[in-house]
Protein backbone atom coordinates (compact mmCIF):
# COMPACT_ATOMS: atom_id res chain seq x y z
CA UNK A 1 0.00 0.00 0.00
CA UNK A 2 2.80 2.43 0.81
CA UNK A 3 4.50 1.74 -2.52
CA UNK A 4 1.18 2.18 -4.34
CA UNK A 5 0.53 5.52 -2.64
CA UNK A 6 4.02 6.78 -3.46
CA UNK A 7 3.66 5.88 -7.12
CA UNK A 8 0.13 7.30 -7.16
CA UNK A 9 1.53 10.65 -6.02
CA UNK A 10 4.24 10.38 -8.68
CA UNK A 11 1.62 9.63 -11.36
CA UNK A 12 -0.57 12.54 -10.23
CA UNK A 13 2.45 14.85 -10.45
CA UNK A 14 3.17 13.61 -13.97
CA UNK A 15 -0.51 14.01 -14.90
CA UNK A 16 -0.36 17.67 -13.85
CA UNK A 17 1.68 18.49 -16.95
CA UNK A 18 0.76 15.57 -19.23
CA UNK A 19 -2.99 15.70 -18.66
CA UNK A 20 -3.67 19.37 -18.00
CA UNK A 21 -0.69 20.97 -19.70
CA UNK A 22 -0.33 18.54 -22.64
CA UNK A 23 3.42 18.33 -21.97
CA UNK A 24 4.34 14.65 -22.09
CA UNK A 25 7.73 14.22 -20.42
CA UNK A 26 9.94 11.20 -21.03
CA UNK A 27 12.34 12.16 -18.26
CA UNK A 28 10.31 12.47 -15.08
CA UNK A 29 12.36 9.71 -13.48
CA UNK A 30 15.21 12.21 -12.97
CA UNK A 31 13.12 14.02 -10.35
CA UNK A 32 12.19 10.82 -8.54
CA UNK A 33 15.75 9.50 -8.58
CA UNK A 34 17.62 12.72 -7.76
CA UNK A 35 15.32 13.48 -4.83
CA UNK A 36 15.78 9.96 -3.51
CA UNK A 37 19.56 10.25 -3.59
CA UNK A 38 19.63 13.67 -1.92
CA UNK A 39 17.13 12.59 0.72
CA UNK A 40 19.05 9.38 1.44
CA UNK A 41 22.38 11.20 1.62
CA UNK A 42 20.96 13.90 3.88
CA UNK A 43 19.46 11.34 6.26
CA UNK A 44 22.41 8.92 6.30
CA UNK A 45 25.49 11.15 6.01
CA UNK A 46 24.30 14.52 7.27
CA UNK A 47 22.11 13.01 9.98
CA UNK A 48 19.04 15.11 9.18
CA UNK A 49 15.62 14.15 10.50
CA UNK A 50 13.21 12.52 8.01
CA UNK A 51 11.15 15.66 7.41
CA UNK A 52 14.24 17.78 6.71
CA UNK A 53 15.74 15.10 4.46
CA UNK A 54 12.50 14.88 2.49
CA UNK A 55 12.39 18.68 2.16
CA UNK A 56 15.98 18.64 0.88
CA UNK A 57 15.12 16.04 -1.76
CA UNK A 58 11.95 17.87 -2.78
CA UNK A 59 13.80 21.19 -3.09
CA UNK A 60 16.49 19.54 -5.22
CA UNK A 61 13.86 18.14 -7.59
CA UNK A 62 12.13 21.53 -7.79
CA UNK A 63 15.39 23.31 -8.69
CA UNK A 64 16.19 20.62 -11.25
CA UNK A 65 12.70 20.99 -12.71
CA UNK A 66 13.09 24.76 -12.89
CA UNK A 67 16.42 24.49 -14.71
CA UNK A 68 15.42 21.72 -17.12
CA UNK A 69 11.93 23.11 -17.67
CA UNK A 70 13.30 26.54 -18.58
CA UNK A 71 14.93 24.91 -21.61
CA UNK A 72 12.42 22.15 -22.34
CA UNK A 73 9.26 24.29 -22.56
CA UNK A 74 10.77 26.17 -25.51
CA UNK A 75 9.78 23.15 -27.57
CA UNK A 76 6.55 21.13 -27.75
CA UNK A 77 5.39 17.68 -28.76
CA UNK A 78 8.05 15.07 -29.46
CA UNK A 79 10.83 17.66 -29.21
CA UNK A 80 9.81 18.49 -25.65
CA UNK A 81 9.78 14.78 -24.81
CA UNK A 82 13.26 14.26 -26.30
CA UNK A 83 14.73 17.22 -24.39
CA UNK A 84 13.40 15.88 -21.09
CA UNK A 85 14.71 12.42 -21.94
CA UNK A 86 18.16 13.88 -22.65
CA UNK A 87 18.19 15.63 -19.26
CA UNK A 88 17.10 12.41 -17.56
CA UNK A 89 19.93 10.45 -19.17
CA UNK A 90 22.45 13.03 -17.97
CA UNK A 91 21.12 12.75 -14.41
CA UNK A 92 21.27 8.96 -14.68
CA UNK A 93 24.95 8.96 -15.62
CA UNK A 94 25.72 11.47 -12.87
CA UNK A 95 24.03 9.11 -10.40
CA UNK A 96 26.05 6.22 -11.84
CA UNK A 97 29.42 7.97 -11.55
CA UNK A 98 29.04 10.26 -8.52
CA UNK A 99 30.94 8.99 -5.44
CA UNK A 100 28.14 9.61 -2.92
CA UNK A 101 25.45 7.62 -4.78
CA UNK A 102 27.02 4.19 -4.37
CA UNK A 103 27.14 3.50 -8.10
CA UNK A 104 25.35 0.34 -9.19
CA UNK A 105 24.85 -0.74 -5.59
CA UNK A 106 22.87 2.38 -4.76
CA UNK A 107 22.68 4.25 -1.49
CA UNK A 108 21.74 1.58 1.04
CA UNK A 109 20.83 1.68 4.71
CA UNK A 110 18.95 4.97 4.67
CA UNK A 111 17.73 5.51 8.25
CA UNK A 112 14.06 6.24 8.86
CA UNK A 113 14.76 8.12 12.07
CA UNK A 114 12.36 10.03 14.28
CA UNK A 115 9.80 12.26 12.61
CA UNK A 116 9.74 15.70 14.31
CA UNK A 117 12.03 14.20 16.93
CA UNK A 118 9.53 11.87 18.59
CA UNK A 119 7.58 9.78 16.00
CA UNK A 120 9.48 6.54 15.37
CA UNK A 121 9.17 5.71 11.67
CA UNK A 122 10.67 2.26 12.20
CA UNK A 123 7.23 1.21 13.45
CA UNK A 124 5.09 0.12 10.47
CA UNK A 125 1.92 1.86 11.71
CA UNK A 126 3.69 5.21 12.07
CA UNK A 127 5.37 4.84 8.69
CA UNK A 128 2.08 3.95 7.01
CA UNK A 129 0.31 6.96 8.54
CA UNK A 130 3.20 9.19 7.45
CA UNK A 131 3.05 7.99 3.82
CA UNK A 132 -0.75 8.30 3.81
CA UNK A 133 -0.52 11.90 5.04
CA UNK A 134 2.01 12.80 2.33
CA UNK A 135 -0.09 11.19 -0.39
CA UNK A 136 -3.30 12.89 0.71
CA UNK A 137 -1.54 16.23 1.09
CA UNK A 138 -0.02 16.02 -2.38
CA UNK A 139 -3.27 14.84 -3.95
CA UNK A 140 -5.31 17.62 -2.33
CA UNK A 141 -2.74 20.17 -3.50
CA UNK A 142 -3.06 18.92 -7.08
CA UNK A 143 -6.85 18.94 -6.79
CA UNK A 144 -6.69 22.55 -5.60
CA UNK A 145 -4.32 23.54 -8.41
CA UNK A 146 -6.50 21.95 -11.09
CA UNK A 147 -9.64 23.74 -9.84
CA UNK A 148 -7.92 27.11 -9.38
CA UNK A 149 -7.64 29.91 -11.97
CA UNK A 150 -4.08 28.70 -12.59
CA UNK A 151 -5.40 25.27 -13.55
CA UNK A 152 -8.01 26.74 -15.87
CA UNK A 153 -5.40 28.88 -17.61
CA UNK A 154 -3.18 25.81 -17.97
CA UNK A 155 -6.07 23.92 -19.54
CA UNK A 156 -6.73 26.83 -21.90
CA UNK A 157 -3.07 26.83 -22.94
CA UNK A 158 -3.19 23.11 -23.68
CA UNK A 159 -6.40 23.50 -25.72
CA UNK A 160 -5.32 26.52 -27.80
CA UNK A 161 -2.09 28.26 -26.84
CA UNK A 162 -2.25 31.09 -29.46
CA UNK A 163 -5.71 32.07 -28.20
CA UNK A 164 -4.46 32.11 -24.59
CA UNK A 165 -1.57 34.32 -25.69
CA UNK A 166 -3.98 36.68 -27.45
CA UNK A 167 -5.84 37.07 -24.14
CA UNK A 168 -2.67 38.35 -22.50
CA UNK A 169 -1.42 35.24 -20.68
CA UNK A 170 2.31 34.55 -20.61
CA UNK A 171 2.02 30.90 -21.58
CA UNK A 172 5.72 30.12 -21.10
CA UNK A 173 5.59 31.26 -17.49
CA UNK A 174 2.52 29.15 -16.74
CA UNK A 175 4.08 26.06 -18.31
CA UNK A 176 7.31 26.59 -16.41
CA UNK A 177 5.46 26.92 -13.09
CA UNK A 178 3.45 23.76 -13.84
CA UNK A 179 6.59 21.84 -14.79
CA UNK A 180 8.38 22.97 -11.62
CA UNK A 181 5.42 22.03 -9.42
CA UNK A 182 5.24 18.63 -11.10
CA UNK A 183 8.97 18.12 -10.51
CA UNK A 184 8.65 19.12 -6.85
CA UNK A 185 5.79 16.69 -6.23
CA UNK A 186 7.71 13.96 -8.05
CA UNK A 187 10.66 14.74 -5.78
CA UNK A 188 8.39 14.47 -2.76
CA UNK A 189 7.40 10.98 -3.92
CA UNK A 190 11.05 10.04 -4.54
CA UNK A 191 12.19 11.31 -1.14
CA UNK A 192 9.40 9.43 0.63
CA UNK A 193 10.29 6.29 -1.32
CA UNK A 194 13.90 6.52 -0.15
CA UNK A 195 12.79 6.72 3.50
CA UNK A 196 10.27 3.88 3.14
CA UNK A 197 12.46 1.44 1.18
CA UNK A 198 15.69 2.63 2.91
CA UNK A 199 17.53 2.62 -0.41
CA UNK A 200 18.07 5.00 -3.34
CA UNK A 201 19.01 3.09 -6.48
CA UNK A 202 19.64 3.66 -10.17
CA UNK A 203 16.29 2.06 -10.95
CA UNK A 204 14.50 5.21 -9.82
CA UNK A 205 16.56 7.37 -12.20
CA UNK A 206 16.43 5.03 -15.20
CA UNK A 207 14.42 5.93 -18.30
CA UNK A 208 12.27 2.82 -17.82
CA UNK A 209 10.82 4.43 -14.67
CA UNK A 210 9.56 7.29 -16.85
CA UNK A 211 7.91 4.72 -19.11
CA UNK A 212 6.36 3.00 -16.10
CA UNK A 213 4.80 6.20 -14.80
CA UNK A 214 3.58 6.94 -18.32
CA UNK A 215 1.85 3.54 -18.32
CA UNK A 216 0.20 4.21 -14.95
CA UNK A 217 -1.13 7.60 -16.01
CA UNK A 218 -2.48 6.57 -19.40
CA UNK A 219 -3.87 3.28 -18.08
CA UNK A 220 -5.89 5.05 -15.40
CA UNK A 221 -6.85 8.01 -17.55
CA UNK A 222 -4.64 10.97 -18.45
CA UNK A 223 -6.29 14.32 -17.79
CA UNK A 224 -8.54 12.92 -15.06
CA UNK A 225 -8.08 13.55 -11.36
CA UNK A 226 -8.40 9.98 -10.11
CA UNK A 227 -7.08 8.18 -13.19
CA UNK A 228 -3.38 8.21 -12.22
CA UNK A 229 -4.25 6.90 -8.76
CA UNK A 230 -6.20 3.97 -10.22
CA UNK A 231 -3.47 3.26 -12.77
CA UNK A 232 -0.72 3.30 -10.14
CA UNK A 233 -2.58 0.91 -7.85
CA UNK A 234 -3.26 -1.48 -10.75
CA UNK A 235 0.35 -1.54 -11.97
CA UNK A 236 1.80 -1.94 -8.47
CA UNK A 237 -0.68 -4.74 -7.76
CA UNK A 238 0.38 -6.51 -10.96
CA UNK A 239 4.04 -6.18 -10.01
CA UNK A 240 3.35 -7.75 -6.62
CA UNK A 241 1.05 -10.56 -7.66
CA UNK A 242 2.83 -11.41 -10.92
CA UNK A 243 6.35 -11.25 -9.47
CA UNK A 244 6.72 -15.00 -9.88
CA UNK A 245 6.68 -14.53 -13.68
CA UNK A 246 9.97 -12.65 -13.60
CA UNK A 247 10.76 -10.59 -16.69
CA UNK A 248 7.43 -11.53 -18.24
CA UNK A 249 5.83 -8.85 -16.09
CA UNK A 250 7.37 -6.24 -18.41
CA UNK A 251 5.84 -7.99 -21.42
CA UNK A 252 2.45 -8.01 -19.71
CA UNK A 253 2.79 -4.28 -18.97
CA UNK A 254 3.52 -3.65 -22.66
CA UNK A 255 0.53 -5.68 -23.82
CA UNK A 256 -1.79 -3.88 -21.39
CA UNK A 257 -0.51 -0.51 -22.58
CA UNK A 258 -1.10 -1.46 -26.23
CA UNK A 259 -4.63 -2.68 -25.46
CA UNK A 260 -5.34 0.47 -23.47
CA UNK A 261 -4.23 2.72 -26.33
CA UNK A 262 -6.23 0.74 -28.91
CA UNK A 263 -9.42 0.02 -26.97
CA UNK A 264 -9.52 2.52 -24.09
CA UNK A 265 -8.09 5.75 -25.44
CA UNK A 266 -9.29 7.71 -22.40
CA UNK A 267 -8.05 5.18 -19.84
CA UNK A 268 -10.14 3.34 -17.27
CA UNK A 269 -11.46 6.36 -15.39
CA UNK A 270 -11.80 8.39 -18.59
CA UNK A 271 -13.94 5.71 -20.23
CA UNK A 272 -16.12 5.42 -17.12
CA UNK A 273 -16.67 9.19 -17.10
CA UNK A 274 -17.51 9.18 -20.81
CA UNK A 275 -19.92 6.26 -20.33
CA UNK A 276 -21.65 8.11 -17.49
CA UNK A 277 -22.01 11.26 -19.63
CA UNK A 278 -23.51 9.29 -22.51
CA UNK A 279 -25.93 7.56 -20.18
CA UNK A 280 -26.95 10.84 -18.56
CA UNK A 281 -27.63 12.43 -21.94
CA UNK A 282 -29.53 9.40 -23.27
CA UNK A 283 -31.95 9.02 -20.34
CA UNK A 284 -34.45 11.91 -19.89
CA UNK A 285 -34.91 13.37 -16.42
CA UNK A 286 -37.57 11.70 -14.31
CA UNK A 287 -39.46 14.98 -13.70
CA UNK A 288 -39.65 15.68 -17.42
CA UNK A 289 -40.99 12.18 -18.06
CA UNK A 290 -43.75 12.65 -15.45
CA UNK A 291 -44.72 16.05 -16.87
CA UNK A 292 -45.08 14.76 -20.43
CA UNK A 293 -48.78 14.79 -21.30
CA UNK A 294 -50.38 11.47 -22.15
CA UNK A 295 -51.30 10.86 -25.78
CA UNK A 296 -54.93 11.50 -26.70
CA UNK A 297 -56.98 8.31 -27.18
CA UNK A 298 -57.73 7.41 -30.76
CA UNK A 299 -61.32 8.02 -31.87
Amino acid sequence: MMKAMIFALFACAFNLIAGYGKLVSFGHAMFLGSAGYVCGHAAKIWGLTPELAILAGTATAALLGLASGWLAIRRSGIYFAMVTLAFAQMIYFVALQAPFTGGEDGLQGVPRGLLFGFVDLSRPANLYAFVLAIFLGGFLLIMRLVGSPFGRVLKAISDHEPRAQSLGFETSRYKLVAFTLSAALSGLAGSTKAIVSQIASLTDAHWSMSGEILLMTFLGGVGTLYGPVVGAFIVVAMQNYLAALGQWVTVIHGLIFVLCVLAFRRGIVGELIEFWHRRSQASPPADAARQTPAAAPAE
